[in-house]
Protein backbone atom coordinates (compact mmCIF):
# COMPACT_ATOMS: atom_id res chain seq x y z
CA UNK A 1 0.00 0.00 0.00
CA UNK A 2 1.25 3.02 -1.04
CA UNK A 3 1.19 6.37 1.34
CA UNK A 4 2.57 10.06 1.45
CA UNK A 5 2.29 11.48 4.54
CA UNK A 6 2.89 15.28 4.53
CA UNK A 7 3.86 17.27 7.72
CA UNK A 8 5.34 20.66 8.50
CA UNK A 9 2.25 22.78 8.24
CA UNK A 10 0.80 25.47 9.90
CA UNK A 11 0.15 29.09 11.28
CA UNK A 12 3.18 31.65 10.77
CA UNK A 13 3.36 35.31 10.25
CA UNK A 14 4.15 36.68 6.99
CA UNK A 15 7.99 36.58 6.09
CA UNK A 16 8.40 33.66 8.35
CA UNK A 17 9.68 30.05 6.61
CA UNK A 18 8.00 26.45 6.93
CA UNK A 19 9.53 23.09 5.55
CA UNK A 20 7.04 20.90 4.85
CA UNK A 21 8.20 16.72 4.73
CA UNK A 22 6.27 14.32 2.63
CA UNK A 23 7.62 10.33 3.82
CA UNK A 24 6.76 7.83 1.53
CA UNK A 25 5.89 4.22 1.66
CA UNK A 26 4.93 1.65 -0.74
CA UNK A 27 7.22 2.28 -3.79
CA UNK A 28 10.77 2.66 -4.84
CA UNK A 29 10.59 6.02 -3.68
CA UNK A 30 13.91 6.80 -6.22
CA UNK A 31 12.15 5.68 -8.95
CA UNK A 32 9.62 8.82 -8.93
CA UNK A 33 8.95 12.19 -9.24
CA UNK A 34 7.81 13.86 -6.75
CA UNK A 35 5.66 17.18 -6.70
CA UNK A 36 4.18 19.61 -4.96
CA UNK A 37 0.71 21.40 -5.14
CA UNK A 38 -1.30 23.80 -3.00
CA UNK A 39 -5.03 24.40 -2.84
CA UNK A 40 -6.77 27.38 -1.38
CA UNK A 41 -10.38 27.80 -0.91
CA UNK A 42 -12.14 28.05 -4.43
CA UNK A 43 -9.09 28.18 -6.14
CA UNK A 44 -7.70 25.10 -8.44
CA UNK A 45 -4.82 23.14 -7.33
CA UNK A 46 -1.86 24.79 -8.12
CA UNK A 47 1.57 22.88 -9.34
CA UNK A 48 4.92 24.72 -7.31
CA UNK A 49 7.57 22.05 -7.74
CA UNK A 50 9.36 18.82 -8.80
CA UNK A 51 12.02 16.95 -8.35
CA UNK A 52 13.12 13.90 -10.19
CA UNK A 53 13.85 10.53 -9.06
CA UNK A 54 18.00 9.49 -9.34
CA UNK A 55 18.84 12.69 -11.00
CA UNK A 56 17.15 15.25 -8.23
CA UNK A 57 16.67 17.89 -11.81
CA UNK A 58 14.20 20.11 -10.33
CA UNK A 59 11.56 22.45 -12.02
CA UNK A 60 9.35 25.31 -10.67
CA UNK A 61 6.12 26.97 -11.42
CA UNK A 62 6.39 30.92 -12.24
CA UNK A 63 8.18 32.75 -9.53
CA UNK A 64 8.06 29.73 -6.95
CA UNK A 65 11.89 29.44 -7.33
CA UNK A 66 12.22 32.62 -5.65
CA UNK A 67 10.86 31.78 -2.21
CA UNK A 68 10.60 28.08 -2.51
CA UNK A 69 13.27 25.07 -2.42
CA UNK A 70 12.10 21.56 -3.12
CA UNK A 71 14.58 18.58 -2.24
CA UNK A 72 15.00 14.85 -1.94
CA UNK A 73 16.24 12.91 0.89
CA UNK A 74 15.97 9.23 -1.38
CA UNK A 75 17.76 7.62 1.66
CA UNK A 76 15.11 8.59 4.02
CA UNK A 77 11.74 8.19 1.52
CA UNK A 78 11.03 11.79 2.05
CA UNK A 79 10.71 14.74 0.14
CA UNK A 80 10.62 18.34 1.33
CA UNK A 81 9.73 21.84 0.37
CA UNK A 82 10.99 24.72 1.70
CA UNK A 83 9.41 27.89 1.53
CA UNK A 84 10.84 31.07 2.79
CA UNK A 85 9.47 34.83 3.07
CA UNK A 86 6.00 33.46 3.68
CA UNK A 87 3.00 36.08 2.33
CA UNK A 88 -0.52 35.68 3.29
CA UNK A 89 -1.35 34.61 -0.47
CA UNK A 90 0.53 31.30 0.09
CA UNK A 91 -2.15 30.66 2.69
CA UNK A 92 -3.45 26.87 1.18
CA UNK A 93 -3.65 23.33 1.95
CA UNK A 94 0.05 21.87 0.33
CA UNK A 95 0.04 18.36 -0.67
CA UNK A 96 2.54 16.34 -2.28
CA UNK A 97 2.25 13.41 -4.98
CA UNK A 98 4.56 11.48 -6.75
CA UNK A 99 4.55 10.26 -10.87
CA UNK A 100 6.72 8.19 -13.17
CA UNK A 101 6.62 11.17 -15.57
CA UNK A 102 9.68 13.14 -15.04
CA UNK A 103 8.60 16.14 -16.95
CA UNK A 104 5.24 15.69 -15.14
CA UNK A 105 3.28 19.45 -14.33
CA UNK A 106 0.02 18.59 -14.59
CA UNK A 107 -2.32 17.19 -11.18
CA UNK A 108 -3.69 14.38 -13.39
CA UNK A 109 -0.33 12.76 -14.36
CA UNK A 110 0.08 12.40 -10.59
CA UNK A 111 -0.76 8.78 -9.52
CA UNK A 112 -0.47 8.90 -6.08
CA UNK A 113 -1.41 11.91 -3.12
CA UNK A 114 -0.82 12.73 0.28
CA UNK A 115 -3.73 14.19 2.76
CA UNK A 116 -1.97 17.61 2.44
CA UNK A 117 -1.28 19.82 4.89
CA UNK A 118 -2.60 23.40 6.14
CA UNK A 119 -0.41 26.53 5.53
CA UNK A 120 -1.59 29.82 6.76
CA UNK A 121 -0.02 32.55 6.92
CA UNK A 122 -1.42 36.17 8.70
CA UNK A 123 -0.41 39.56 7.93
Amino acid sequence: QVQLVESGGGLVQAGDSLRLSCVVSGLTFSSWTMGWFRQAPGKEREFLARITGNAGSTYYAGSMKDRFTISRDNAKNTAHLQMNILKPEDTAVYYCAATMVQAARESNRYIYWGQGTQVTVSS
